[in-house]
């Protein structure tokens, strides 16, 4: 495909966007930019979710994996579907009777402001960070094969980008997400498909699931080595912690489940969300394996984040592989930043801010409006510091990776405040969850160096456990 061709596609594709966001944004207010009316079908929310829990590095990165680390990522995927059990089944429910808005209020009826404070500031600054990273990857993605072409540089490509976004998102809001992330979701499923049809077609394979399953590469389940990052025990515990944690304990994930009608729908979506998701997780590594064969039968010297994106684009894959590859990866990383400027918007507005108590509707709707800016400006400038600050990609990739660390301190304040009775000393939690990441670090650091043991992402489980450990120590009796 030529640049201008691309360029094209980005322009309809961010038209259609607009389109929906000019439907669904009519009338809207901030109940609306925030819990979309409490009117979201169950069936749409569950389907855009898929987009949204993927997002553009798994696009990319999981096809990748497979090389190195088989299909083992599937028992992470087994656990994932434990952890949805517990969000539909402890915390929807909670969150329902307490009919929140930001779920992080919970902190506050349960423990006091200054633990509501740091749970929303830890996820401000783990979604700043996360999303930005992901649309970093995708943007020189994109910077490479499209923009350079045109001596647009890459600032100006990022500032373009979140404009378009902040333009589709800034009156709708959740309301609209919960349409865009379905149609973006679509288009990430269909490109996963046509890649795999293109590469079956060319190998002559006649039935996939055969060839996956007789492949050298298809091992999903290792109990051998515990002190493995791939031990079953390992990755499946992890799975079920991280679904907890980033999805139940997520602003940006369970704002949309706020906005079914019912708690019944909303558990009904979960559900479904969770029995697609296990399907679709298969057929992305089912195409890691395909990509993996396709690249050596060719001789094409393209491995890990670069497999599907080289073969993809300069594989011979035909321009339908190519054209639908580039809507998908742009779905993936779009889907994942739209709903996370609403929810650091959300965030940021409720629970720093307590906008419900500034002033009448149309002022907290004017602050709502320049908060949503703010971040806008925030997620640019991030990028583009990880872009010509700091440069090297592994160092933004541990960057990324800390940001992980500070969801561990939400793991232990919800478990605390969930399963156990005890009252805590508020002004004392935030030193708690600071040290808690600190000391998960150097844990992990110990591990690897002295006892050869890789904690991969159990690092989750034990950042939350070192939380809960301090809470308790330094608990309130009453």
């Amino acid at each position: 495909m030529q640049p201008l061709h691309i360029i094209l596609l980005i322009t309809a594709y961010f038209g259609v966007l607009i389109l929906i966001s000019y439907i669904t944004g009519k009338s809207a207010n901030n109940t609306t930019f925030f819990k979309a009316n409490n009117s979201s079908p169950w069936y749409l929310v569950a389907f855009g979710m898929i987009g949204a829990s993927l997002s553009g590095v798994t696009f990319i990165s999981v096809p990748g994996w497979v090389e190195n680390s088989q299909m083992s990522y599937m028992q992470m995927v087994l656990g994932y579907v434990v952890g949805y059990a517990v969000i539909g089944l402890i915390l929807l429910p909670l969150y329902y009777r307490l009919n929140l808005t930001s779920i992080y209020t919970y902190l506050r009826d349960r423990f006091g402001n200054a633990t509501y404070k740091t749970g929303a500031s830890f996820f401000l600054l783990s979604r700043t960070i996360g999303a930005s990273f992901r649309l970093f990857l995708v943007a020189n993605v994109l910077q490479l094969i499209v923009f350079d072409a045109y001596g647009i540089p890459f600032w100006l490509t990022v500032t373009f980008t979140i404009l378009l976004i902040w333009l589709y998102t800034f009156k709708g809001g959740i309301k609209t997400i919960v349409w865009t992330d379905t149609l973006q979701t679509l288009f990430m499923l269909v490109a996963v498909g046509v890649c795999i049809i293109s590469i079956t077609d060319r190998m002559n394979i006649n039935n996939l699931f055969t060839y996956v399953i007789d492949n050298k590469l298809s091992e999903a389940f290792f109990f051998e080595d515990w002190k493995s990052k791939k031990f079953f025990w390992n990755q499946f515990l992890s799975g079920a912690f991280i679904a907890i944690v980033m999805t139940g304990l997520d602003q940006d994930m369970m704002q949309k489940n706020l906005t079914c009608k019912s708690l019944k729908d909303a558990q009904k979506n979960m559900f479904w969300f969770t029995l697609v998701l296990v399907i679709v997780n298969f057929f992305f590594l089912a195409l890691g394996i395909l990509l993996t064969d396709y690249a050596e039968l060719q001789q094409i010297d393209a491995h890990k984040d670069q497999l599907f994106p080289t073969l993809a684009m300069e594989g011979n894959l035909g321009l339908a592989t190519s054209l639908f590859f580039l809507l998908g990866l742009i779905a993936a990383a779009y889907s994942s930043a739209d709903s996370a400027l609403t929810s650091l918007t959300t965030s940021f507005s409720i629970d720093i801010l307590e906008i419900d108590k500034k002033g009448d509707e149309k002022a907290q709707e004017d602050l709502r409006k320049k908060i949503h800016i703010l971040f806008s400006f925030i997620l640019i400038l991030t990028i583009i510091i990880f872009k010509y600050l700091i440069a090297d990609t592994s160092v933004i990739a541990k960057i990324f990776q800390f940001a992980g660390y500070t969801y561990g301190p939400l793991l232990g304040l919800y478990a605390f405040g969930l399963f156990t009775k005890f009252e805590v000393y508020d002004k004392l939690v935030p030193y708690i969850c600071i040290a808690s990441p600190i000391l998960t670090y150097i844990t992990s650091v110990f591990a690897q160096k002295y006892l050869g043991i890789e904690i991969g992402f159990f690092v989750l489980v034990l950042n939350g456990f070192i939380t809960f450990l301090g809470l308790l120590i330094t608990k309130r009796l009453t």
